[in-house]
């Protein structure tokens, strides 16, 4: 299987979500090729929750799975950690009130 480079994915996901009128954007720019993606989702009502990518080696399935949930402040603490282990990480913010990220949607995984 082709691995997309993770400034492809990234610039996908964000077409993904203007298509859907979902705000988002680059909070941390990481590796264009091969950086780990979180995703942050910021319902606006002062509660977040952060996303990694898993890969599950027994079934080789991918899955998204939560970082950090709760107020934002936490879940900025725990994406700015995150980020000084692995400087080449992307931090995507979504904004949404309704808590769409469309993580779950074919493609994405």
């Amino acid at each position: 299987m082709t691995k997309l480079t993770s400034d492809f994915w990234v610039s996908a996901y964000l077409a993904r979500l203007r298509l859907s009128d979902i705000p988002a954007f680059v909070v941390a720019k990481g590796d264009t090729t091969a950086g780990a993606v979180l995703i942050k989702l910021n319902t606006l009502d002062g509660k977040a929750v952060a996303y990694q990518r898993s890969f599950d080696l027994n079934t080789g399935e991918r899955a998204w799975i939560v970082l950090a949930n709760g107020p934002e402040a936490i879940v900025d603490d725990s994406l700015t950690r995150q980020r000084s282990f692995d400087p080449d990480v992307w931090v995507i913010e979504v904004e949404d009130k309704a808590g769409r990220h469309l993580l779950d949607e074919p493609g994405l995984v």
